[in-house]
């Protein structure tokens, strides 16, 4: 399973900004769908995550602000940002948890935590 994040970019404060995060591979289904940030000089910190019944869970930081979304069908998360400030810069992480697939011999392996490569997000002041 690989994971692709999109749709970083510079923005200025107020702006909005979509990411996408793809799951590409042999899956069957994926549990628990999310992103997480790290911020220039700051540890990596949750964002925000959703289960595979649509059941999220928002940093206090973004509530109201962020909206998470996915689609089963196409493997892919987003997370719509919006009233962005520039403590929302970071390089933004999404994972896929507990991702069942098909390995080369066909049979079916769980991969507990897959990672994407990050998407940086800048939002200027």
């Amino acid at each position: 399973v690989q994971l692709q994040a999109s749709g970083g970019g510079l923005v200025q404060a107020g702006g909005s900004l979509r990411l996408s995060c793809a799951a590409s591979g042999r899956i069957l289904s994926i549990n628990d769908m999310g992103w997480h940030r790290q911020g220039p000089g700051k540890e990596r910190e949750s964002v925000v995550g959703v289960s595979s019944d649509g059941t999220t869970n928002y940093a206090d930081s973004v509530k109201g602000r962020f909206t998470i979304s996915r689609d089963n069908v196409k493997n892919t998360v987003y997370l719509q940002m919006s009233s962005l400030k520039p403590e929302d810069t970071a390089v933004y992480y999404c994972y896929a948890r507990r991702v069942k697939e098909y390995d080369s011999n066909g049979f079916v392996k769980t991969n507990r935590e897959v990672w994407g490569q990050g998407t940086l997000v800048t939002v200027s002041s």
